[in-house]
């Protein structure tokens, strides 16, 4: 069979899967599920790295593999998702068209983003084994946090929520081709962030049961 079956690549198809029943929940307008999906998308993306470092006899294949599957996976769980998502919400007020414009907006700057990044971490590598200090604009996996904390506020925004989450799509679409840099979370961070998805994770399995 063609392609890489270790314990390394787990954590990515896992979240490949997630984001896809996520996609399907969002057709289904099962919105905060679909986000809940979301959001352990962006939990298998936090480990998978670290899992994947793990193994010491990685060939140069499998490390160059592993930069190619993220970001093929990444497409997938915090470009197409989001941008599906946003579709599925807009249709709810007649405006595809609208939310057809801002999702392939969104989705074309995270492809822009994502292979930029594929070629420049090549290219790093080449020079040094360490890791990288800082990111060059938003990371698109940013996405597994910023939508479900604005889906805390969607009782609250009611009609205006769909509109809002359009505007938030082109706001971040427009931050992941921004050449900034933004610090690298280390392992306090990450840990940080960890608990605010738990605790995103808490409030919307909360409104979901309350049938918010």
């Amino acid at each position: 069979m063609l392609g890489f079956y270790d314990y390394t690549v787990i954590l990515t198809y896992l979240s490949v899967v997630s984001s896809v029943i996520g996609m399907c929940m969002a057709v289904s307008q099962d919105y905060l599920y679909a986000i809940i999906c979301l959001l352990i998308s962006g939990f298998c993306d936090m480990f998978d790295g670290m899992v994947a470092r793990t193994k010491k006899n990685r060939t140069e294949m499998e490390k160059k593999n592993g930069i190619q599957l993220d970001s093929l996976a990444d497409v997938v769980c915090f470009g197409a998702f989001p941008a599906v998502l946003g579709y599925c919400l807009g249709m709810e007020y007649k405006y595809n068209i609208l939310f057809c414009i801002t999702g392939a907006l969104y989705v074309l700057c995270a492809i822009i983003r994502l292979a930029y990044f594929n070629v420049t971490e090549e290219e790093r590598q080449k020079s040094t084994d360490g890791k990288r200090k800082f990111y060059q604009g938003l990371p698109v996996t940013s996405a597994a946090l910023i939508f479900p904390f604005l889906f805390c506020f969607k009782g609250l925004l009611g009609a205006y929520f769909s509109f809002v989450y359009a505007g938030i799509l082109v706001l971040t679409a427009f931050c992941f081709i921004t050449n900034f840099r933004m610090k690298k979370f280390g392992m306090a961070g990450n840990v940080v962030m960890l608990i605010v998805g738990i605790l995103l994770l808490a409030i919307l399995l909360v409104l979901k049961f309350n049938g918010i």
